[in-house]
């Protein structure tokens, strides 16, 4: 049985498949699973036949909540927590309740598993050995300064898009690294439709003007030079 700590459990970005058997094992043990949105998670465990009880945690309650949470498996309780798809703390919640677990002397476990970027840099052709990853970059504040930042990057850089803002970013990618730098956008990682297009930016800017990106999307961008 699962001790009284913290479980980070990634769960598949796209294919249910996409779980480690180790993960399972764990869900099926602990007290309690905390999961970014139950609805989507129910799929999973479902599947799996976990019939461990899911409470909700998400950025909108992680801070009020996250002490709480600490103090229960103080108590005894072993938890997990999931997001809705991938790591949880890779641009999901996670990080705060780490930290207030680690700052509690609470025992943390993370397990390796799913996460989009790294399928999506590898199969990008795109230099791997050495990159950083970027997440979400601002939406307002912020955004143009830290594109001047990155267009000094020399190493790959990983981005995570929402397809209604992607040709906006691509366009200004292009205004502050140049029209010639390759890139590669990947969609769907893991699902049906995936789809991973290679190019210069100015010809994914003209690809997915006209092509309307749907899905989840990673952006992976060669480094300077």
């Amino acid at each position: 049985m699962s001790c009284a700590k913290l479980y980070i459990i990634p769960t598949p970005i796209g294919n249910l498949e996409d779980i480690t058997l180790r993960a399972i094992r764990v869900l099926k043990e602990v007290d309690l699973i905390l999961a970014e949105d139950t609805r989507t998670s129910s799929v999973l465990l479902k599947k799996y036949e976990i019939n461990v009880r899911m409470e909700s945690y998400h950025k909108f309650n992680e801070h009020k909540n996250s002490n709480k949470i600490v103090d229960r498996i103080k108590s005894g309780l072993s938890i997990a927590l999931i997001s809705d798809a991938g790591t949880p703390g890779i641009s999901d919640p996670g990080f705060l309740l780490v930290r207030e677990c680690r700052e509690n002397d609470v025992e943390v476990e993370t397990l390796p598993g799913a996460t989009a970027f790294v399928p999506a840099l590898v199969n990008s052709g795109l230099p791997c050995d050495r990159f950083c990853f970027e997440g979400f970059l601002p939406i307002k504040k912020g955004r143009q300064t830290k594109f001047k930042e990155l267009s000094e990057e020399s190493r790959t850089i990983i981005i995570y898009e929402s397809p209604y803002r992607l040709v906006k970013t691509i366009g200004q990618l292009i205004e502050h690294f140049g029209e010639e730098r390759q890139a590669c956008v990947s969609r769907e990682i893991s699902k049906i439709h995936e789809e991973n297009r290679r190019g210069t930016l100015k010809e994914l800017f003209d690809w997915y003007s006209v092509n309307n990106p749907k899905g989840e999307i990673v952006m992976i961008i060669a480094g300077k030079g």
